[in-house]
């Protein structure tokens, strides 16, 4: 197919801009991308982030332009959970199979690398210059200091909007004719704290597991860095009996962990410093269509599709539009509108797919993963998946260890869902859980 070399703007410097910049350059075409906030290779990273979870998909998108190796260097791979259940001992639940693991990374270090890689392909970075218009037909954009001030014009061939859950790019589409849009904030904050290492600079907690102490409502995870710390988040809801509007003084919080997480709150570093100078920040599912204009504009990540981070799968699928878009470049050349075009139409089932996957699992993991029933449930899925590999995936692992569509994930995981609900209801079920009786059921039902 040809491929024309065209002048493309990317609003973002974030994961999915820099490396969609890293695609377009590797095709031939000449990239600026433009970002509000200062260069984050010059600053100190803001202490909003959770640690980024990069599975299959991620790796998938990487590969393809050679980065996986030098990105896995900044990886701590994760094949379990470890969870932290009140007056048990630490437990551990294996994510799929031998040698599946999740891959820690912190997001500041991957970023800066991102940059980093982008600018060796020869991208261009416009750091501190604000977008505050888009003429979407023409594809211009404005940047100036300010809103009222005076702006500046650049031209392009086509504009990309990774601008994240509030971008400019998507508010300038949406004020368009039958254009859906909606957002949905969960009522639960979230708030980053650190395990600093040892003093041998080894990790405090096991560094080859996901760390969660489910508690309900509320839960606290702790994920591992390269430099043996682990970085935290509390995640906790904004009004309630316990909640951080409850938590106003020194004394209401140091209590609130002697409580909950009596296990760990001396390892958390300056604590209740922490607690009150770093942010609380807020989660929010973001739906819209249509993701494009004409082969002008298109909407790339967050800015399409904003999901809660409770199935680590936020990159994973920005990373995954930038493989679809790339594959759909190389099938139709130059004839953008209709790249851009089926990119819209495959993604969107599976954006919705995802965004649903994650709201269940924040529901999951914070207050089913302590329920006896549940986790029986869990215990006889395994068992018979174990038996029976090519009859049952479970969800978690169709979403994390494989590249299948996320739509196809979330129509299996709720089939498998309802002939668990009927086992689950056997009489003595906890006796006979893995009796040939439920093995037979299940592959009946299936």
């Amino acid at each position: 197919m040809t491929h024309t070399p065209k002048k493309i703007a990317i609003v973002g410097s974030g994961l999915v801009g820099s490396l969609l910049a890293v695609y377009l350059r590797k095709l031939g075409h000449g990239v600026t991308v433009f970002d509000r906030r200062p260069d984050i290779r010059t600053i100190q990273f803001s202490g909003r982030s959770i640690n980024l979870a990069m599975s299959n998909r991620g790796w998938k998108t990487l590969k393809d332009v050679g980065l996986e190796d030098e990105i896995k260097k900044i990886a701590i791979p994760l094949d379990k959970r470890a969870m932290h259940v009140t007056d048990k001992p630490i437990y551990f639940q294996k994510y799929g199979k031998e040698g599946e693991s999740i891959w820690s990374i912190s997001r500041g270090v991957l970023n800066r690398k991102m940059i980093d890689f982008a600018e060796s392909f020869g991208v261009e970075f416009k750091f501190e210059e604000k977008v505050w218009d888009v003429n979407l037909p023409e594809a211009k954009l404005y940047t100036g200091e300010t809103e009222k001030g005076e702006w500046q014009e650049y031209k392009y061939d086509a504009i990309f909007g990774c601008d994240g859950a509030f971008s400019r790019v998507r508010h300038k589409m949406q004020r368009r004719s039958r254009f859906d849009y909606s957002q949905d904030f969960i009522d639960v904050g979230y708030k980053e704290l650190t395990i600093l290492p040892n003093s041998d600079g080894s990790h405090k907690l096991d560094k080859n597991s996901f760390h969660i102490w489910p508690r309900g409502k509320f839960m606290l995870i702790a994920m591992p860095n390269l430099d043996g710390s682990f970085t935290c988040t509390l995640f906790l809801p904004f009004e309630g009996k316990v909640s951080f509007d409850t938590l106003k003084t020194k004394e209401q919080a140091k209590a609130f962990f002697t409580t909950y997480f009596s296990d760990v709150m001396d390892d958390i570093d300056d604590l209740i410093h922490d607690f009150f100078s770093n942010p609380t920040s807020a989660m929010v599912t973001m739906k819209c269509y249509p993701w494009t204009y004409w082969d002008k504009v298109a909407l790339v990540g967050d800015s399409a599709h904003a999901i809660v981070p409770f199935y680590g799968q936020g990159m994973n699928a920005g990373f995954e539009d930038i493989y679809v878009l790339n594959t759909l470049i190389k099938k139709y050349g130059d004839d953008w509108e209709k790249v851009f075009d089926a990119y819209q139409k495959e993604r969107k089932p599976n954006a919705d797919a995802i965004a649903e996957l994650s709201y269940r699992n924040f529901v999951e993991m914070s207050s089913k993963t302590a329920d006896a029933n549940f986790l029986l449930q869990k215990k006889i899925e395994k068992h018979f998946a174990k038996k029976h590999p090519e009859k049952w995936i479970p969800a978690y692992s169709r979403v994390t260890f494989s590249d299948k569509p996320y739509a196809e994930a979330l129509a299996a995981g709720d089939r498998q869902e309802k002939i668990m609900q009927q086992v689950m209801q056997l009489p003595d079920i906890d006796t006979k859980w893995d009796s040939k009786q439920v093995e037979n059921m299940i592959l009946d039902l299936l």
